[in-house]
């Protein structure tokens, strides 16, 4: 019925990445987050049209109305964080992820999210490959099943980040100079 669902792993996930991101907000750490975008009528999906079966055919009906690219409300956004629409798996792919990363004059990205195969193995390796300092929140993050997320974290460690605790990743922000990054103010 939910063919893009990780279950109950996703769910497990989401109160450690709220204690992440209010980390980040208390300790001054920018906070980018990256969400799928699509035209309605379904032209830009590219190459997921050919390759991504689960989201082929008519819409699946919901009990709400909130969609697959939808930040939950657990997770919502705060004034100050910065929201990046992407196509493909990688959050820096055809996005100004680059550009927002130098005006912060950040040197080091600290990954969460889903799936770990996916977009945050996509972008872990596209962060690495822009020289950034990349870790993973092994436990802010999860997949569709529990050797996919276990296999992608060993081979991310061994080649292109850190892998990381959030106990750890708290710990290292809360050691971090409170002015250090020059953030949105989030005021309109």
């Amino acid at each position: 019925r939910w063919p893009n669902s990780c279950g109950q792993e996703g769910w497990d996930a989401v109160p450690i990445a709220r204690r992440v991101i209010d980390s980040a907000h208390e300790n001054g750490v920018p906070v980018i987050y990256t969400t799928g975008d699509s035209r309605a009528d379904g032209w830009d999906r590219g190459s997921w049209s050919w390759k991504n079966s689960r989201t082929s055919g008519p819409p699946i009906k919901r009990d709400s109305n909130f969609g697959g690219n939808d930040i939950i409300s657990e997770l919502e956004p705060a004034p100050q964080d910065i929201v990046i629409r992407k196509l493909k798996p990688s959050g820096f792919y055809g996005t100004n992820m680059s550009a927002f990363l130098n005006l912060l004059q950040a040197d080091t990205l600290l990954v969460t999210g889903t799936t770990t195969s996916g977009c945050v193995r996509a972008t872990v390796i596209d962060g690495f490959s822009e020289n950034f300092h990349v870790s993973i929140v092994e436990d802010a993050c999860f997949d569709r099943s529990q050797a996919s997320h276990a296999i992608n974290l060993c081979d991310m460690n061994a080649k292109y980040a850190d892998v990381i605790s959030s106990a750890v990743t708290i710990e290292f922000m809360d050691g971090l100079p409170r002015d250090l990054f020059d953030l949105p103010t989030g005021t309109s």
